[in-house]
Order: structure tokens, then C-alpha cells, then sequence
């Protein structure tokens, strides 16, 4: 990277968009792993997106032990902490699709299921209720002509942007790399910069550890500049 090239000025702004979820209950529940199986594979796609990629959205500031609503569940309420720890450690982004997810999810329960005398069920807890969600899109105003611009946008716009930017773009919407990426290679030029933050696994900690991974990529570059 060139010293000028942290201070280029794209073409087009980026203008910032944050969301907010619309939930729908599916009535559909389990009450124990088989039929929690059986439902992961007979519900629609967006259902499997909605307690997989959404739960960071509803859960935007904290770190959990268990990052989706399936191994959640089976913890909480089941009280099952080894197929809950196997759930857990299912990331959505090692997955080109939620189809290729869903097998997995399936294929996880199936094969613990295989290793029980009885099948673990709900006795005092409540059952798993399926949903899905439709997510709403929120022009916030905000916008980035810079790299300085979008460091500074970034560390303060609400973290629905974050979420929308890295998480909706990259797999609901189905393209390549997250938005923030997109536009710092093609707007910016900035290739280097573009692959780390297109590297940054949002998965790994709650929307508030996304938006520090992003502000540290963006001081690093700045700094070298």
C-alpha cells in the first residue's frame, strides 16, 4: 500500500444501512433431539438462518457460550451440555450455503442420537419453537467518501449496521464478501485491507467484537499510512 492510498477518496459513498428483525413464529416445536432433527430438516431455509446467522443480531452485545439457538436449547432446557457443546462449535461460515448447514446440524444430532439409550428430551424446560425472520432495512444517514470516513462511522453507527453489512450482504443476499469489503477493494482500492476484513470471521464473538476487529484493521492501516 502506497502512503496515499489510505487517503484515497472512492468515487461513490458508502452509505451506512442498519436493520431490524421482524420475527414469525412457524408453529412448529420440538420437545425432544429426534423431533428437533426432524424439524431442522422439514423447515424452510430462512428458518435455519433466522437460529443460526440472526441470533447475533438479538444478542448484539453479548458473548455467549452457546452462539445459536439450537446447542442454546439443548443446553438450557434439556440440559444436554455434550451435544449443546457440539452445536456450538458449528460455525455457519465454514458453509457455502444453509442447505450444506442444515445437513450438518442434522447430521450432529443424528450422530449423537446414535450414541443414547434414550432420546434427551424436555422434562421442565420449554420446547424449541421454530421461526423465521424478515429483516428490515434502515437508511441511518451516514455515509463514507474515505477510509478515515468509514473508521470513524464505523465506531459509532448503531451495531444493526454492523450486523446488516457483514452478516445480510454476505449470505441472505448471497454475495461474495461482506459490503464493507466490497467497497474498500472496488471504491477504494484498498485490496490488502479489503482481504483482511473479508478474512475477519464474524462468528467468533458478539457484533460489539466485530466492530472492534474492524476499527483495529482500519487504525493499522491509517497508522501505516
Amino acid at each position: 500500500m502506497s502512503p496515499q492510498a489510505a487517503h484515497n477518496i472512492a468515487d461513490s459513498t458508502f452509505a451506512f444501512i442498519g436493520c431490524s428483525e421482524v420475527q414469525e413464529i412457524l408453529g412448529r416445536q420440538a420437545d425432544d433431539e429426534k423431533e428437533l432433527a426432524e424439524l431442522v430438516e422439514e423447515v424452510p431455509l430462512d428458518s435455519i438462518h433466522f437460529h443460526t446467522h440472526s441470533y447475533f443480531l438479538r444478542h448484539r452485545f453479548i458473548e455467549r457460550a452457546y452462539p445459536n439457538d439450537f446447542s442454546q436449547w439443548v443446553v438450557m432446557q434439556i440440559g444436554d451440555h455434550v451435544l449443546g457443546e457440539r452445536l456450538a462449535v458449528v460455525d455457519p461460515f465454514d458453509y457455502p450455503n444453509l442447505e450444506d448447514l442444515r445437513e450438518e446440524i442434522i447430521s450432529i444430532i443424528d450422530d449423537h442420537l446414535s450414541r443414547m439409550s434414550i432420546i434427551p428430551r424436555v422434562v421442565f424446560g420449554e420446547p424449541f419453537h421454530f421461526k423465521r425472520s424478515r429483516i428490515l432495512e434502515v437508511p441511518i444517514g451516514l455515509e463514507a467518501r474515505s477510509l478515515a470516513d468509514f473508521r470513524r462511522v464505523v465506531a459509532d453507527v448503531d451495531v444493526s449496521a454492523i450486523y446488516f453489512h457483514m452478516f445480510e450482504a454476505h449470505f441472505r443476499l448471497g454475495r461474495e464478501e461482506s459490503d464493507f469489503s466490497a467497497w474498500i477493494r472496488t471504491g477504494l482500492g484498498l485490496h490488502e485491507l479489503a482481504d483482511r476484513i473479508r478474512s475477519i470471521n464474524p462468528y467468533l464473538g458478539s457484533l460489539e467484537r466485530l466492530r472492534s476487529s474492524l476499527i483495529t484493521a482500519c487504525d493499522e492501516f491509517l497508522g501505516r499510512a
